[in-house]
């Protein structure tokens, strides 16, 4: 396996000072491993990353200690004067297969998304992903599960790096990582599996609060956000599964949250033995005033705790019993033809 190192501090003997260059001297046509190692410090860049068979690992003792940040944002004007958009976002793109995130932290620094809008962390469009003890901070959109849809509901909503691409539908394996953010903070068409994952809901700042009366937490009349924004293209299997993962927020207010909504009408986003707070509402999935989606759309759930009150989940969301949790399982979900198994041999 090659190795390189990369340090923010310009004296380390034989270490690239950016990320980006490190990347970019990789062949493109790589067919090996290749490690690189980040040593602690703060990188304030905005990475590409179209290399197979590369692992950025943090050398910190914790995610924490090692930092990609950027701070580009859907509201930003671009220098030709059109709206950045919120695939133009990114702070990390990940266009490749067999890529690995470890002991890393990627963040979109932006700011809130009332008033920058959609703000995405990771791109990841790739197959045979992982993001291993990782964390992805943003507000909006900040974790984007490639592919895009097929098409736009917009003149230009795909703006940014595979609006014309090929869709490159793909496993990506999410493993003891914090994901945080207010609003559809994890989206995309991906087949993704969250195992041992911290998910937390950021409460957000009205920009006109300040002009507004004075109310109670009990008395808003907006949901906070929702965690999950699903676009699972009609026919595929698995969308996003969570397997004992924690939901949780510092400051939302009780039953403020959704846990997912759908981007498109056949999402599909099941929950196996999770943790939720008080935060989520107990309707637990909103349709997203897609009444037509209902009988397309998959929301399911099995053995959620504390124990969760059935009876006012939404009519839409699924109540699984043992049998049919099983289906979710990580090797049915990820393992594929090809046998991918890195919760195996750690790749």
């Amino acid at each position: 396996m090659q190795i390189i190192t990369v340090s923010p501090e310009a004296s380390a003997s034989g270490a690239f000072r950016c990320i980006q260059d490190a990347i970019d001297s990789i062949p493109t046509s790589n067919q090996e491993p290749v490690r690189i190692e980040l040593a602690p410090g703060v990188y304030r860049e905005k990475l590409t990353l179209e290399k197979s068979f590369v692992t950025l690992t943090g050398m910190g003792e914790a995610p924490s200690d090692t930092i990609i940040t950027y701070d580009d944002f859907g509201n930003d004007t671009m220098p030709d004067g059109t709206r950045r958009g919120t695939f133009r976002s990114y702070t990390l793109f990940v266009h490749a297969a067999d890529v690995t995130l470890r002991n890393l932290t990627v963040e979109n620094a932006s700011g809130d998304s009332d008033t920058h809008g959609q703000a995405i962390a990771l791109y990841a469009e790739c197959d045979r992903f992982f993001a291993d003890s990782c964390r992805l901070l943003g507000h909006q959109d900040t974790l984007f599960t490639g592919p895009l849809p097929p098409k736009e509901l917009q003149p230009n909503g795909f703006l940014g790096p595979t609006q014309f691409a090929p869709r490159v539908n793909g496993r990506q394996y999410y493993r003891n990582c914090y994901i945080c953010g207010d609003v559809d903070f994890i989206f995309g068409s991906a087949t993704a599996y969250f195992e041992h994952c911290t998910l937390e809901s950021l409460r957000r700042s009205k920009v006109n609060d300040d002009a507004l009366p004075a109310v109670s937490d009990a008395e808003l009349l907006s949901p906070e956000g929702y965690v999950t924004a699903a676009s699972t293209p009609e026919g595929q299997e698995y969308g996003y599964v969570f397997a004992d993962c924690e939901f949780t927020s510092p400051d939302c207010p009780p039953a403020s949250v959704y846990l997912g909504r759908p981007w498109r009408d056949y999402a599909k986003t099941v929950l196996i033995g999770c943790a939720l707070g008080s935060h989520i509402h107990p309707a637990g999935f909103h349709d997203w005033n897609k009444t037509h989606a209902r009988a397309s759309i998959f929301y399911a759930e099995y053995k959620s705790h504390p124990q969760v009150s059935y009876d006012t989940r939404a009519e839409f969301v699924h109540m699984l019993g043992a049998t049919d949790a099983a289906h979710f399982s990580r090797e049915n979900v990820l393992s594929g033809t090809d046998n991918w198994t890195p919760w195996e041999n750690g790749v």
